[in-house]
């Protein structure tokens, strides 16, 4: 399997650009997957110069329903002409961010994209097929980010905090290896790792996203204590972590000084094998 980081927040190289957003090239033995699409038109750029052939692509999964992960959808659906989108129920609600200033801003994803028939919508679980899996209505029992506070959905005209039902994960089941794919995981990345180790009763072999450490609204970073117990969780689990995006530079380096090899970061150009 390899794992092409299309885009990030961070880039390795001049010669690709990057964004506050998130997209992945991921290609399997069977699939060639698009996982998020970033956000903007930059992920098609940069996977040109990438050498990933966007029309290629079989299928695209959207992790949930922030413009940061779908705000490439329309430049996605006008590139390539048959893959499958699969995306949360609920993806398509209406989802606001609270600036410094305590202003709402709408985060949520274009809703001129719908109806399309490539959008296939999914519940609580779905199985693509052998290698495929996807899951959400993760229970958030601890370890949650605190970002999330400032996170809110409108619902019959009233604004709520965000429970993040939108929210969905990727399972990739290869060879030996199961590989766990999140977006933000607003849900509390302990928690997605747990729900998939009580759904599969193991861990995942790899897990790689964005863990949400770090809350852009107030330019603030997790504690100290939160990350030291989020990084003695992740590291009994025994799997191998790549993370991005919304961790946020400051937390992944204090992660990776209790965790070592075991979590490592992934900016726009980087690939991986596994």
């Amino acid at each position: 399997m390899i794992i092409k980081t299309l885009v990030e927040n961070t880039s390795l190289f001049e010669t690709l650009s990057c964004e506050h957003g998130l997209s992945l090239y991921i290609e399997t033995s069977n699939h060639k997957i698009l996982f998020d699409t970033g956000a903007s038109a930059l992920f098609k750029e940069n996977a040109r110069n990438m050498d990933v052939r966007l029309e290629d692509i079989d299928l695209s999964i959207l992790s949930h329903g922030h413009y940061d992960h779908g705000g490439g959808l329309k430049e996605f659906l006008a590139l390539n002409q048959t893959a499958s989108i699969y995306m949360n129920e609920h993806a398509f609600g209406d989802y606001y961010s609270e600036k410094m200033d305590g202003k709402k801003q709408y985060i949520g994803l274009n809703k001129n994209l719908l109806p399309n028939s490539r959008f296939q919508f999914v519940g609580k679980e779905m199985q693509i097929d052998d290698e495929l899996f996807l899951f959400s209505k993760v229970e958030s029992k601890q370890l949650n980010p605190t970002g999330n506070q400032f996170l809110f959905k409108e619902v019959d005209g009233v604004l709520a905090l965000d429970d993040f039902t939108h929210e969905q994960n990727l399972v990739i089941i290869e060879n030996k290896n199961t590989i766990l794919v999140a977006g933000c995981a607003h849900k509390g990345i302990v928690n997605i790792v747990e729900h998939f180790k009580h759904k599969f009763g193991f861990y995942p072999t790899h897990v790689i996203g964005g863990f949400h450490l770090y809350n852009r609204s107030t330019n603030a970073n997790e504690s100290s204590e939160f990350i030291e117990s989020l990084a003695k969780h992740l590291k009994q689990t025994g799997a191998q972590y790549y993370t991005c995006h919304c961790t946020g530079m400051e937390s992944f380096t204090r992660l990776e000084t209790l965790m070592g090899n075991q979590i490592q970061y992934l900016s726009t150009g980087r690939v991986i094998s596994i």
